[in-house]
């Protein structure tokens, strides 16, 4: 059973929804699912300020430049963004080029962070559920690439502008925010996608952003919270089957009773044999 489907054949099965069980390490296709309908929200933040890059086209330039090099030590090929065109149809062009902040998840060696760029002022944040500063010179490496070549290069592809001042600029500066993060090793993505929603990136100063640290049991329930809103988002157009089918779920139609602090089910109950 398919459970999500865009208008351009973004595809999510089985597989991918299992990884928001319990303990489980969560799926790129379960966030670029989460950016796809965050996007799509019909609200201020997200049709004039917040753009949500999806992470296909990043994390694999990183898979393909493992050392954050221009020139990929694998294929001896620079970075160009024709070279993803799978990924392609499914940029907003023109939100990535009119939206002030760009919001961009990336993940590389089983780890989720979050990028907070800020297009007009072109400066650059970095949100990791579980580090505070850039643990390695290789990661360093990662994020120059990553802001400098990837996301840079998406965006002027998109018919925006660069995001680096000046050409001829070596470095582009990010500071890591100082933010409360995960307590296990498999929910930096569940943080990231919370990030997504919530962080308001004008309240970022001077590296520090004051947020509540949440409990384990929340940051479960945002699991079933997660399988709930792609089930039954109106881009899913499986949703009548998911409904019928699901064997965790079993509701007629969408309930606010999923999101209720009361219910029941937790992330121990999102199956899918």
């Amino acid at each position: 059973m398919c459970t999500l489907i865009d208008q351009d054949n973004y595809i999510l099965n089985r597989m991918h929804l299992a990884s928001l069980q319990a303990e489980s390490y969560i799926e790129s296709e379960i966030v670029s699912a989460m950016c796809l309908i965050l996007n799509q929200k019909n609200d201020k933040r997200f049709q004039e300020q917040v753009y949500c890059l999806l992470p296909d086209i990043v994390n694999m330039a990183l898979s393909k430049h493992p050392k954050g090099e221009f020139i990929s030590s694998k294929t001896n090929k620079e970075f160009r963004v024709e070279d993803y065109p799978c990924f392609i149809p499914f940029i907003d062009a023109k939100k990535l080029t009119s939206h002030p902040y760009i919001f961009a998840p990336v993940c590389y060696s089983g780890h989720w962070w979050l990028w907070v760029i800020d297009t007009t002022k072109r400066r650059f944040h970095i949100l990791d559920p579980l580090h505070k500063k850039a643990p390695s010179d290789e990661r360093k490496q990662h994020n120059k690439f990553t802001v400098r070549y990837v996301i840079s290069r998406l965006r002027a592809y998109a018919g925006g502008k660069s995001l680096k001042k000046d050409e001829k600029e070596k470095e582009i500066k990010a500071s890591y925010v100082k933010i409360s993060g995960q307590k296990s090793s498999y929910d930096c993505a569940i943080y990231v996608m919370k990030w997504l929603e919530l962080i308001e990136p004008e309240n970022i100063k001077k590296g520090k952003y004051e947020w509540d640290n949440w409990k384990q049991e929340e940051v479960d329930h945002y699991r079933v919270e997660y399988a709930s809103r792609i089930l039954f988002s109106e881009m899913n157009k499986e949703r009548d089957q998911a409904i019928r089918e699901s064997n965790a779920i079993r509701l007629s139609k969408p309930s606010s009773v999923l999101l209720s602090p009361f219910c029941q089910i937790n992330s121990t109950d999102i199956e899918t044999a």
